[in-house]
């Protein structure tokens, strides 16, 4: 069984939008995790000068399902290897720790996906997303490049989408959804003026609409009917661009394309081996013609 992980990293960030007793609590965790490890719930209400119904209040807000869980993720999160300190790279670094710098942030990150994606929330968009008659993904900066592997992925399963990466366009798109549409919306902050707009337009027009941000409370999860979230990790200072959130997010996106597959598995397997096919069959009258000139 995976450990459950994930609860320092809840407390760090839902920290700002906590009432005074809870986070006063949070602080409490954060400071001393290792600890609550062994405390009940009045101990910890004692012990953090607050009580046992702020402690289960706490737990409500961070959506878990009570104290013991919040105990056997810190637990995991402790037992976890320490992350290096500087894990930025330097001046003519040897390239063996720029790999394995750039990958131990990425797998830190993908975990961290997984420990803060919540299973309701994904199971609300897989069912959306079967039902949908049109989905419509839409993303800016480096957040299109999951919107468009999220368009390729379910168009090869029959499923019609569209993808877009300008305001404009992506409203002139979302203008004419209806109720049995599904509009994602991706931005890693959740701050993104014009993914806010286009969640904005498709509630207005009836749609369900998803978003897929870090994990938090931000602007754009907050108008979405349904929150998928990424890892808040922060990128490593020095970067041509997001790296660790852009795996994050196609990470989710895989998630969700491989769910819906499995809940229509044989439909799926058809559409796929009908794709697959149909692009070996060109790849092949390509290469003939190839061959074909050559011998002339």
């Amino acid at each position: 069984m995976t450990m459950a992980r994930g609860g320092l990293v809840l407390l760090k960030e839902m920290r700002d939008v906590l009432p005074s007793s809870e986070k006063k609590l949070a602080d409490f965790i954060l400071s001393n995790p290792e600890k609550i490890i062994v405390m009940t719930v009045s101990e910890l209400g004692d012990a953090s000068q607050t009580s046992g119904a702020a402690v289960t209040r706490l737990c409500k807000s961070l959506n878990l399902k009570g104290f013991q869980d919040l105990k056997l993720r810190i637990h995991g999160d402790i037992g976890r290897k320490s992350e290096s300190t500087n894990r930025d790279i330097q001046p003519n670094e040897p390239v063996s720790e720029t790999i394995q710098k750039v990958t131990d942030h990425a797998v830190r990150t993908l975990l961290e996906t997984a420990e803060l994606l919540e299973s309701n929330q994904l199971e609300q968009a897989v069912d959306a997303v079967v039902a949908a008659k049109n989905i419509h993904f839409f993303g800016v900066g480096a957040s299109s490049i999951p919107a468009m592997d999220a368009q390729q992925k379910f168009l090869r399963i029959h499923k019609s989408s569209t993808v877009s990466t300008d305001l404009h366009l992506g409203a002139t798109i979302v203008a004419n959804v209806g109720p049995e549409d599904v509009v994602v919306g991706i931005s890693f902050s959740g701050e993104t003026f014009e993914v806010k707009k286009i969640i904005e337009l498709a509630n207005a027009r009836g749609a369900t609409t998803i978003s897929l941000t870090k994990y938090g409370q931000s602007a754009v999860s907050k108008i979405s009917q349904i929150q998928l979230c990424t890892s808040p990790s922060r990128e490593a200072n020095f970067r041509s661009g997001a790296t660790s959130s852009r795996l994050a997010q196609l990470h989710v996106i895989d998630v969700l394309f491989m769910s819906v597959a499995s809940r229509q598995f044989d439909t799926t397997i058809t559409y796929l081996d009908a794709t697959r096919e149909a692009i070996e069959n060109i790849q092949n009258q390509r290469d003939n013609k190839k061959r074909k000139s050559s011998a002339d």
